[in-house]
């Protein structure tokens, strides 16, 4: 019996020693469980970071594209405001060359009036005065409309280079 009392023992040893294996186990099944817990909201982490990162380069493209744009539409703006720059030194330079035809013209006129007036009778003087004044007057409004063709130009100058400069 002593035989049965000691394999009794035993397998009460070996018992215990599943138990507490068991125990372990067991508790590494917890840890394992808490692990995958961990593992599991970790790519749920994982998951709403990658989302964010596309949101993050979604946003950081388009605002590339849209500085791309702006800096498309800059230089575009540059080389008009070059342009019209170039437009408003033709258009007074060509201003200006009209005017100095404009004043040769008007002084090649003038002193062909004068001549005109020296080879004409005294008596034809009246009549040639009044001529002459009509002249003189139409010389005068030509000036002005001169003077008003130039306002008109410059203002027109000035509001698109306001426009552009607005834009």
């Amino acid at each position: 019996m002593e035989d049965s009392g000691a394999i009794l023992c035993q397998i009460s040893v070996y018992k215990d020693m599943l138990d507490q294996v068991n125990l372990e186990i067991e508790a590494n099944i917890q840890v394992t469980r808490e692990i995958e817990s961990e593992i599991v909201k970790c790519s749920e982490i994982e998951s709403a970071m990658s989302v964010k990162e596309s949101e993050l380069t979604k946003s950081y493209l388009a605002s590339q594209f849209e500085l791309s744009g702006l800096n498309s539409v800059a230089a575009d703006s540059k080389n008009s405001l070059k342009l019209l720059d170039d437009e408003i030194r033709r258009l007074r330079n060509e201003h200006s060359e009209i005017l100095r035809k404009i004043n040769e013209k008007r002084e090649g006129f003038v002193k062909m009036c004068f001549e005109f007036q020296r080879e004409i009778c005294v008596d034809e003087d009246s009549e040639l005065r009044s001529e002459r004044e009509f002249l003189e007057n139409e010389v005068r409004v030509l000036e002005e409309k001169n003077a008003d063709v130039k306002n008109s130009i410059l203002a027109y100058v000035e509001d698109e280079m306001v426009n552009l400069l607005s834009d």
